[in-house]
């Protein structure tokens, strides 16, 4: 019986592989955002590695991940250099609003405008990572696509939403219960990216070829949105 438990394919083994995949993909992001600058490259890799860990096709997490690194360097630095100077521009809206419109009216009616703004830009930034991960377009058009497809799946949007909201809520006002920050160094940005990977794989499958893509190149271009 126990021979059966520990084997190599016993579902207990399985598991305890995926978290050890999981904390190894999680430290190889932490490693590689330090310098702040290669936070897109960062997150594409780690998008990327996640979904060929949820598809089953990540043989190596650390060879998946610097490869996926190595191809998006460039324009995953790009867009979250554009996402943070709209973000930049959001948070300048919002400052001119409060401080310099005094009609009660004209402040409700620009900040809604912005609440919707703001909305669009974070499901953009939800799913721009993901699509460069899978998807091989340029910039422009991962920023439409992720925008279309974010308001095509509300209900995807609304499950990563949660999915990365309610961990940030919990170590914000209940600390003790992440140590404080320290889980999420030991595995939590790789389990949300797993998680969330669970999402847009069902969703981006939709969109590719029907034909099968090789697994260690892009799914190449979501033409169904083009």
């Amino acid at each position: 019986m126990s021979t059966r438990v520990f084997s190599a394919d016993s579902a207990l083994m399985r598991v305890l592989s995926r978290v050890a995949d999981v904390m190894l993909l999680n430290l190889l992001f932490v490693a590689t955002s330090l310098p702040i600058i290669t936070l897109g490259a960062s997150l594409t890799a780690l998008c990327s590695t996640a979904m060929k860990i949820v598809r089953g096709r990540c043989d190596s997490v650390t060879g998946d991940y610097l490869r996926a690194f190595r191809q998006n360097a460039r324009q995953g630095s790009v867009l979250a250099l554009v996402i943070l100077a709209l973000a930049g521009v959001l948070a300048a809206w919002y400052v001119v609003v409060t401080t310099f419109v005094t009609s009660p009216i004209g402040q409700l009616v620009l900040l809604a405008a912005w609440f919707v703004l703001a909305l669009q830009l974070v499901l953009v930034a939800l799913f721009a990572f993901p699509y460069l991960a899978a998807f091989d377009d340029p910039t422009a058009r991962v920023l439409r696509n992720a925008r279309l497809m974010a308001w095509r799946h509300p209900l995807t949007a609304l499950g990563a939403i949660a999915l990365l909201g309610l961990p940030v809520v919990i170590t914000i006002f209940y600390p003790h219960l992440t140590v404080y920050g320290l889980l999420w160094f030991a595995f939590g940005f790789g389990a949300i990216a797993t998680l969330t990977g669970m999402l847009f794989v069902r969703i981006f499958d939709t969109y590719t070829p029907t034909s099968t893509p090789d697994p260690a190149m892009k799914d190449g271009t979501a033409r169904a949105l083009s």
